[in-house]
């Protein structure tokens, strides 16, 4: 009876990780390719108008750009572009990999989120942004943030 329940405990928890269908809210696969600018940035010419923009992992920062394989350069290539609210010089610390979702661009067939924590000078706390790797959408700037 013990293995049986073990079993069933097993099955629930390993069907429960990665759904079938996507909760991300903005992927857009008609999303203009990304410019890369001269100083290795990547060209951001929209402002964020809702909120959640990157701060909830329903609307992450989608960056995909030719392939996976450069993610942790794709990644910089966004933050770098970024400024605080007042201009200041942002920080930005690797978090963590969260919030596992159904995708096409990945050899799993599933993608992951990558959390950022961003600080500058005078800010009372730091603030955390959702990048996604794998899929397209509009790059903007979320709100509460510059261009550099």
């Amino acid at each position: 009876m013990k293995k049986i329940t073990l079993f069933i405990v097993l099955l629930i928890t390993a069907t429960s990780c990665v759904s079938t269908k996507s909760t991300l809210k903005n992927v857009d696969d008609n999303a203009p390719d990304l410019i890369l600018k001269k100083d290795n940035t990547f060209l951001i010419t929209q402002f964020a108008k809702d909120k959640k923009y990157g701060y909830d992992p329903d609307y992450p920062i989608n960056i995909f750009f030719q392939n996976t394989n450069s993610e942790t350069l794709n990644e910089s290539r966004f933050l770098n572009a970024l400024a605080g609210p007042s201009g200041e010089k942002i920080t930005y610390t690797k978090l963590e990999t969260c919030c596992p979702f159904p995708t096409k661009r990945s050899n799993m067939g599933a993608g992951f989120l990558n959390v950022y924590e961003l600080k500058w000078e005078g800010q009372k706390k730091p603030i955390k942004l959702y990048l996604n790797v794998y899929e397209k959408g509009i790059l903007m700037v979320p709100m509460g943030l510059r261009l550099k």
